[in-house]
């Protein structure tokens, strides 16, 4: 795991598809929203560009989302939260999101708030075992 400019990113074993449907698969069975899923390698393709395997699956809970929200408003120009999937040159993927604390810093949080989004990590975690 590397962290870059408030980014985390992990490999993962899996394909970019498969890493987005064990994610996906663990955020439905606890409840919280898939709001998108982007497949951004077929959106290139249909513009006639090649790009290797990427897709972005936007997702969240309103409830905790929400109160994040009405404590800086502009923390909605990153919720709902993102994980990206991608495939490096090399044909290893990886999985990038931003790091809770960077947006903590970002946004200037409570500690009581972080924990609302804190749930991405080890949710991630579970998806790549």
């Amino acid at each position: 795991m590397n962290a870059n400019n408030g980014i985390i990113s992990q490999s993962s074993q899996y394909s970019v598809p498969a890493t987005i449907d064990r994610f996906a698969a663990i955020l439905q069975a606890k409840g919280i929203t898939i709001f998108a899923r982007i497949d951004q390698q077929a959106e290139a393709e249909k513009v006639g560009l090649s790009l290797p395997p990427t897709q972005l699956l936007l997702f969240g809970n309103p409830k905790a989302g929400t109160p994040l929200m009405v404590a800086e408003p502009t923390i909605a120009l990153d919720l709902p939260l993102k994980v990206l999937a991608w495939e490096a040159n090399d044909g290893k993927v990886w999985v990038s999101y931003n790091d809770p604390n960077y947006l903590k810093q970002r946004f200037s949080l409570s500690d009581d708030l972080m924990k609302n989004i804190a749930i991405v990590a080890p949710l991630i975690h579970q998806a790549l075992v």
